[in-house]
């Protein structure tokens, strides 16, 4: 960690325990902060956890009977920035298509060194960065050595930023495919590749069994109403298939060689449809802290195919959160919101 890093993690943000400082969607969206400072966020928080440092209980989930929504809180506490918080998360609508849903996620921050608050936010481009983020990271740990080519399957909100956060992990990476439906996300993808790296282009796919069957690495983030299915047979040898959302069927966890899960407890929360005929989930081989911390081997063989479980640890989003605080909080963002007087 070097000296920069450290005083951004322990420095106050707050010095009012009457008022909250309210960032919101707009407040966050002009924010620069680079891929690698997202990517070396994320993984500290995942090294600080292993360290034991940090705490990072179960998320607690309500979803009504017929399923048209679902509701997750996450509370957790950031060791090394000495950061405790909060997370919300609302999606309403999902038996109706995309543009009738309705989706609602926040994070608030306290500082556990002063006591104070240190701001309330949306945190909707927190998981946009952060979830790629760890994708990425997966990859580098767990793909094939002198991996060539990768698959995104999906083209929204998840789908749009996997390709820049993979190069930026694995740059060596010479064939990008893309699976999606919807012209304007595969143009949204498009663009944010272009945007990052300007001399990449990515290959628009159409039949998914033979992309799937080409790509050392599988990046499924697809929605809920998506027709992609990829099967464990569609698979070669030492692929690595990472599930965000959607667009693997049951079978590539099921017949893995090799099943990695950032959180075993919330995959069996939050990756239901994954779940056999009985309800049941293959053991998980590894959880991705202890790999990323170099102390589990991610891949054991280069013929294995591995499944990789991406769900989001609340600690990251601290991390994160944290950090884009810190920028909008140095510009003068936000709204301070008298709260408690």
């Amino acid at each position: 960690m070097t000296e920069t890093t450290a005083a951004h993690q322990t420095r106050p943000l707050s010095t009012d325990d009457t008022t909250l400082r309210v960032l919101s969607k707009s407040d966050l969206a002009g924010i620069d902060v680079s891929l690698a400072d997202v990517v070396a966020t994320v993984e500290g928080a995942y090294r600080t956890l292993q360290a034991g440092q940090s705490d990072n209980p179960r998320k607690l989930t309500v979803k009504p009977d017929d399923g048209h929504s679902v509701s997750y809180a996450m509370l957790g506490r950031d060791g090394s920035r000495n950061v405790v918080a909060i997370k919300t998360s609302y999606k309403h609508g999902l038996d109706k298509g995309r543009d009738a849903q309705h989706y609602y996620t926040a994070l608030t921050l306290y500082d556990d060194v002063t006591g104070l608050p240190v701001a309330m936010m949306d945190c909707g481009r927190i998981g946009s960065l952060r979830t790629p983020a760890v994708s990425a990271l997966l990859a580098r740990e767990c793909a094939r050595p002198g991996a060539r080519s990768a698959l995104v399957i999906g083209t929204g909100t998840q789908g749009r930023l996997a390709l820049p956060f993979l190069l930026t992990t694995l740059p060596d990476l010479d064939r990008l495919m893309l699976f999606g439906t919807h012209s304007e996300g595969i143009a949204a993808v498009r663009a944010q590749l272009r945007a990052h790296f300007p001399e990449r282009d990515v290959e628009i796919v159409t039949d998914l069994r033979a992309a799937a069957a080409d790509a050392d690495i599988l990046l499924a983030t697809a929605g809920g109403h998506t027709p992609a299915a990829v099967e464990a047979d569609w698979l070669k040898p030492g692929a690595l298939s990472v599930l965000v959302g959607h667009g693997l069927a049951p079978s590539t966890l099921h017949q893995a060689d090799r099943v990695v899960a950032t959180s075993e407890a919330q995959m069996k929360v939050t990756g239901t449809d994954m779940a056999d005929a009985n309800g049941e989930f293959p053991a998980v081989d590894a959880e991705f802290p202890p790999v990323i911390a170099g102390i589990t081997a991610g891949r054991r063989s280069a013929t294995e195919r591995i499944f990789a479980y991406n769900s989001g640890l609340v600690v990251t989003d601290i991390a994160l959160g944290h950090r884009l605080a810190q920028l909008a909080l140095d510009q003068g963002l936000g709204v301070q919101v008298p709260l408690w007087q």
